[in-house]
């Protein structure tokens, strides 16, 4: 048997010496591959007597394990060199001035938020914001939502580690918490639209795992379903630009909201267009209710008083409608020709007086 302290040595020394994955992987072939020195020598353990052969293999294993261990450690080493290089051969200043022939423009996303928020700002909305990494109370609790209910589940929801404590935070499956802390910290009446990232494990041509929400919350003593739909019929009407657009309300469930409809609104399809205010077809666009009295005594607001409505409406799904943007997954995959051809002019800012599509 060869001094295995020499061979362990060797082969250390030539892992550190390994310049490139290319090295480095050389070098574990030639220690630990089918041929490998190691792997040789292990194959000559069985012309050994029982007492010289468990010695000589425990020597070989602890070798063995040395070496696969350095090898590991170089290439984290030298992987973490390549991405820094990288990092450095790709960065940008970000302070040099624009280039003249690349003019920027705005992404689908964005510019159908602000189209919303100029919508529901002349309605007189105010926009609230909230963490994206929420608490069990928040997202679920507060809204009515029972511990047993399938949101709930790992399969529809990304938690965070668990704390000592047992509980998780989570990443927001709606922008609804935030309608809650707004009525924790906001004396009623509140007329809030809230815009934002929201996160559910899901992900195919109409669905991905994080995609963006606007819901609307109105709180006060005399708000009415028919406040609602009117809410939803002039917003539908001003964001398609069809006059009177019919919008239909079908009787729904959802936790926090009672009653609860969900909104289809009217359209025809002629190839790959969609028209609204014309034909027999129906689209979902939209879910919304009257805001359940649990959700308002978990706010400390009492139900006896004052009472709501709040609505949900997907940003993508308002986008794909309006620009004909046949698949969700494209909003997502940074393609500069795509941005060119749905994109938008940055410094026209939508508004109901001068028009919300430049």
């Amino acid at each position: 048997m060869e001094d295995l302290e020499q061979i362990r040595a060797e082969l250390l020394a030539a892992v550190a010496a390994a310049a490139g994955p290319d090295a480095l992987d050389a070098v574990r072939v030639n220690a630990l591959g089918r041929k490998g020195r190691i792997t040789e020598l292990m194959k000559g353990l069985g012309a050994l007597d029982a007492e010289a052969r468990r010695a000589a293999g425990q020597e070989l294993n602890s070798v063995k394990a040395a070496v696969a261990e350095a090898i590991d450690r170089r290439k984290r080493t030298l992987d973490d060199a390549a991405l820094e290089g990288r990092l450095a051969a790709e960065s940008v200043d970000i302070s040099l001035p624009v280039r003249p022939e690349r003019q920027g423009l705005l992404h689908p996303i964005s510019q159908t938020i602000d189209e919303v928020i100029a919508i529901m700002g002349e309605m007189g909305f105010a926009v609230a914001e909230g963490p994206e990494i929420e608490d069990d109370f928040h997202n679920f609790g507060a809204l009515n939502i029972p511990p047993e209910h399938p949101a709930r589940q790992m399969h529809d929801t990304f938690y965070m580690k668990e704390k000592p404590d047992g509980s998780r935070l989570l990443l927001r499956t709606h922008t609804s918490p935030v309608q809650i802390r707004t009525m924790e910290s906001t004396e009623p009446p509140i007329r809030i639209i809230v815009p934002g990232r929201t996160y559910r494990s899901d992900s195919d041509m109409t669905h991905t795992p994080m995609f963006h929400q606007v819901e609307g919350l109105v709180i006060d003593k005399t708000t009415h379903f028919g406040h609602l739909k009117g809410c939803l019929i002039e917003f539908c009407s001003a964001f398609f630009e069809v006059a009177n657009v019919p919008l239909r309300f079908r009787p729904s469930y959802f936790p926090f909201t009672e009653p609860s409809a969900e909104v289809d609104i009217n359209c025809s399809r002629q190839g790959n267009t969609l028209k609204f205010g014309e034909g027999d077809g129906w689209l979902e666009i939209a879910g919304c209710g009257m805001v359940h009295p649990n959700v308002l005594r978990a706010c400390n607001i009492d139900p006896e008083v004052y009472q709501g409505f709040a609505f949900g409406i997907g940003v993508e799904r308002l986008a794909m409608l309006k620009y004909g943007i046949p698949d969700l997954r494209t909003f997502f995959e940074a393609d500069l020709r795509w941005l060119r051809h749905y994109g938008f002019l940055p410094l026209e800012v939508p508004t109901l007086l001068r028009g919300l599509v430049p």
